[in-house]
């Protein structure tokens, strides 16, 4: 089995290394709070401070009082002392009363009055008379005006701090972890590397792929005797690029790269880079370059790089200065800053190298171009045996059997197959895994999971009919592909299916053969027509593949005299259809897609025809069993199968 991938130290961290010097030991992480749980914090805060200091400083209000309310008190010798400043007075009773109504509400003791221009009341006989102190400070004390203006700012200021904090962590969150971003130009210290854990991954763990192994051992020699190459005055290529279909192993094959030198492993996926600040993606790009070179000799791995490195043109951003073309610029210029000697290789991973900018993969930067497709027979047979080192197999599995049916699968695929198997032999209690578990497992995984669907009879006789006209075809037209498994029990989305694979692996395909799959394909079609005379919807998924291989056979392929040699048709499904070609050439594929299919058609009806009783039998047997593998299906056909020989 290959190990996991290695950890991140940190989810900032926008790749992951294995091999590469330990750091040192990190201290515990403290907890701390959250950036919403420290905005609500400081909210409440805000609020209790500022509802505090108003209900302390607003202290009880000094009533003020008529002037006549005032003589009345004095008459009755209820004044203790007061203050006048001008006409103002200020004063306090001996004995607290009730403000009168005209005034306002509550009680008082304290009081403002204003003594008017006109009385003439001989104010200062009665309070001398009364015994009144008449004091030379105020009686209500008044806040200064920097106390009142302090007073009236304080929760404008811790808004204002609120709102700084605030921002800081917002401006923090959005750098990701950059300190050129974050601190607004302060750089952050780099972050050590994490090693990977358990064993390094080796060309042992890889299989499948020899002529990609072979090629990529130049790689692992530099890497292991750089002064051999540097004598002879040779460069290493500084970036390599692995072109293949999803699953084929890309990945692995860097690691194991790595892990056969025995140096530093830096992977990152393109998609890690991009970020919504402009510029975080060209920093963080830099940031991994020099960790790689501190390390040197390493290798640093991006995966599915065509999502940065496309082709650049005119309005791909505002004013051409988006974020991805400023990561794929850094790492072009980082790429082409390496001065050969610094021993860190590029591996980049793609599905799409036709997409690719030319500044990319040009000399100097990713040199060579490294092509992985999926394996072959005994590439397949190796895959399985790599992926079944920890499972338990009973004595008599074949895993060169299981290789030899499944054509055309990756080695993701083929990991997925040995771990369905073993799941079916934990739901079955079983401690081995045997055959049966390989075999049900490719149906689930080619078919589909059983659907438990109750059909009418008359559906379930329609469908049996269908497939027997695909299985039939298939094993009367020559050449075609043999049939292995035939089933009316539902699967994924079709209500019947019929498998049927090839006996070696094919890698060009003659005009003859895609007609028999064209004939078989139609064949379900052709049999509820002949039986029924009707067509129904359960021909969907075959006209689309009939569809798809006409259109190559008379588009791309040159097996029509009438459009001749020509790729009228882009191979690449993204380019719009129509813009290739001229209309005239355009509708001439059309009319000639539409005679092929029409002579196919009236061959599996007329082959269907002619071998009724065949499809009778098919049909019946299928009825009675609902599933007939490769040796039942011919026998109740009635048909000897013939081995191809020289193939396999």
């Amino acid at each position: 089995m290959t190990n996991p991938v290695p950890p991140r130290r940190s989810p900032e961290d926008p790749w992951r290394s294995e091999g590469a010097p330990p750091p040192a030991p990190p201290r515990p992480p403290r907890r701390r709070m959250s950036g919403w749980g420290w905005m609500i914090l400081t909210a409440v805060v805000v609020f209790l401070i500022t509802d505090i200091v108003l209900s302390l400083f607003a202290g009880v209000r000094t009533p003020t009082i008529s002037y006549t309310e005032f003589d009345r008190q004095l008459a009755a010798n209820n004044v203790s002392r007061i203050y006048s400043k001008g006409d103002a007075i200020e004063g306090e009773l001996k004995k607290q009363q009730n403000i009168p109504r005209g005034d306002g509400t509550g009680t008082y003791t304290q009081f403002k009055t204003q003594r008017p221009v006109f009385a003439n009341d001989n104010l200062w006989a009665t309070l001398a008379k009364n015994n009144v102190t008449v004091t030379a400070a105020p009686v209500v004390q008044q806040r200064s005006f920097l106390y009142n203006l302090v007073l009236s700012l304080a929760p404008v200021l811790l808004l204002v701090l609120l709102w700084i904090f605030i921002a800081r962590r917002i401006r923090g969150a959005m750098a990701g972890g950059l300190g050129g971003m974050g601190g607004l130009g302060r750089k952050a210290p780099p972050k050590p590397v994490a090693p990977g854990e358990g064993r390094r991954t080796t060309f042992e763990d890889v299989a499948g792929i020899d002529e990609v192994e072979a090629e990529l051992s130049e790689v692992v020699d530099f890497l292991k005797r750089p002064e051999a190459y540097r004598a002879l005055g040779a460069r290493m290529p500084r970036g390599v690029l692995l072109a293949g279909p999803p699953g084929t192993g890309k990945t692995l094959l860097a690691r194991a790269v790595a892990g056969e030198a025995d140096v530093p492993f830096f992977s990152a996926s393109a998609s890690e880079f991009i970020e919504m600040i402009v510029g975080v993606g060209a920093g963080r790009v830099r940031e991994l370059f020099s960790e790689a070179r501190k390390v040197a000799p390493a290798i640093i791995f991006i995966d599915e790089i065509d999502t940065i490195g496309r082709i650049r043109g005119p309005g791909a951003g505002l004013g051409g200065h988006d974020e991805r073309e400023q990561t794929l610029n850094q790492i072009l210029t980082e790429m082409d800053g390496f001065s050969g000697s610094e021993g860190v290789v590029v591996v980049a991973a793609t599905n799409r190298p036709d997409v690719l900018d030319p500044a990319l993969t040009r000399p100097g930067r990713f040199d060579r171009t490294v092509s992985v497709s999926p394996p072959d027979r005994p590439g397949r047979e190796a895959i399985l045996r790599i992926h079944t080192r920890q499972v338990p197999l009973e004595p008599d599995v074949d895993l060169a059997k299981v290789a030899r049916t499944t054509p055309g699968m990756t080695g993701a695929e083929l990991a997925n197959l040995a771990n369905e198997a073993a799941l079916l032999a934990v739901k079955r209690q079983k401690r081995q895994v045997g055959e049966s578990e390989f075999f049900d497992a490719l149906e689930k995984v080619q078919l589909g999971a059983e659907r438990p669907l109750v059909m009418p009879l008359a559906e379930r006789r329609r469908t049996a009919y269908h497939e027997s006209g695909h299985a039939l075809l298939g094993m009367l037209h020559p050449g075609a592909d043999p049939v292995r498994k035939i089933t009316i029990v539902p699967r994924g989305r079709a209500l019947g299916v019929t498998l049927s694979t090839p006996d070696a692996d094919r890698y060009a395909f003659t005009e003859d053969y895609l007609r028999g799959r064209i004939i078989g394909a139609l064949g379900g079609m052709a049999a509820e027509e002949v039986v029924f005379g009707v067509v129904t919807t359960g021909a969907e998924n075959d006209l689309e593949q009939v569809t798809g291989l006409v259109r190559g056979m008379v588009g791309r392929w040159g097996m029509s005299k009438r459009i001749g040699p020509i790729s009228a048709i882009p191979g690449d499904a993204q380019q719009a259809y129509g813009l290739s070609a001229a209309p005239g050439t355009l509708d001439a594929v059309d009319a000639e897609m539409r005679r092929i299919v029409e002579e196919c058609y009236g061959t599996a009806c007329r082959l269907l025809d002619e071998h009724r009783d065949k499809l009778d039998a098919l049909a019946a047997a299928l009825l009675e069993a609902e599933t007939l593998d490769e040796a039942a299906a011919y026998r109740a056909a009635g048909i000897v199968r013939v081995d191809i020989k020289g193939e396999d």
